[in-house]
């Protein structure tokens, strides 16, 4: 039911991951209509979706200037990945003790990682039809899982991500009572080779640590394997269900 997406939206498309997912979805579906969101004026140059949209996610006015972008179009999008997330700036990385967190940016870690895709769904509810299918990924991490939080650390990051899951188990819920067939997930895409874990990869072993291209096969994977009994969750890379 969800395996052959005609129309395609890619959410903060200038990520690592992201500008591998984007290679991966035209290869896997050349036919489908790919659209892209980001905070930079042009697509990545890796990519050629049909259409471009420049938006700043965290900010409340890019609502409305992505659903003008969506109802522009042909129709609602089938699938919805959103890749907005932050791990580190220049100024600031994961905290490892309480003493090291600080308020405003726990709150700029909220904003990045979990205002984005409210945005974005508060952006596509409108728009959505009850008849059609629709898969809705957001990339979020394992260290969101409370259940699994084993180490503690890295504060702003694993609450942000905590909060993300948890928004993501509401819009399952709701989506799930509105249309006839969805599937809402969270995806965890293990520890990739990106700008954004770049910092933390000394101690990480080879074999643990994965090219954008093999993570964002095992992602198209995942969401072209979905089923609305995994509606609501929170998956690994390879599908299996993680704890919250």
């Amino acid at each position: 039911m969800f395996d052959q997406p005609e129309r395609i939206l890619l959410a903060g498309a200038s990520g690592g991951i992201a500008v591998a997912l984007g290679v991966e979805l035209e290869k896997r579906f050349p036919d489908a209509e790919l659209m892209s969101v980001s905070r930079s004026a042009e697509a990545p140059g890796e990519i050629s979706p049909a259409r471009h949209l420049q938006a700043d996610l965290t900010d409340p006015a890019a609502v409305e200037d992505v659903r003008a972008f969506i109802q522009d179009g042909d129709g609602p999008p089938d699938w919805v990945i959103c890749c907005c997330g932050i791990l580190h700036t220049g100024e600031h990385g994961p905290e490892k003790a309480l003493d090291q967190c600080e308020e405003d940016w726990l709150l700029e870690s909220m904003r990045v990682n979990v205002v984005t895709h409210m945005h974005l769904a508060k952006a596509l509810a409108p728009v959505l039809k009850p008849s059609r299918p629709l898969v809705w990924a957001s990339l979020s991490a394992k260290v969101g899982s409370i259940g699994d939080n084993q180490l503690g650390g890295w504060y702003s990051y694993r609450m942000s991500k905590a909060a993300l899951n948890m928004f993501i188990r509401n819009l399952s819920i709701e989506w799930g009572r509105r249309l006839d067939h969805c599937c809402v997930v969270a995806v965890h895409p293990g520890t990739t080779d990106t700008a954004l874990s770049e910092p933390f990869q000394k101690n990480i072993p080879e074999d643990k640590l994965y090219s954008a291209d093999t993570s964002a096969e095992r992602i198209v994977d995942v969401l072209a394997g979905l089923d609305q009994e995994r509606n609501g969750k929170l998956l690994f890379w390879d599908g299996e269900v993680l704890p919250w």
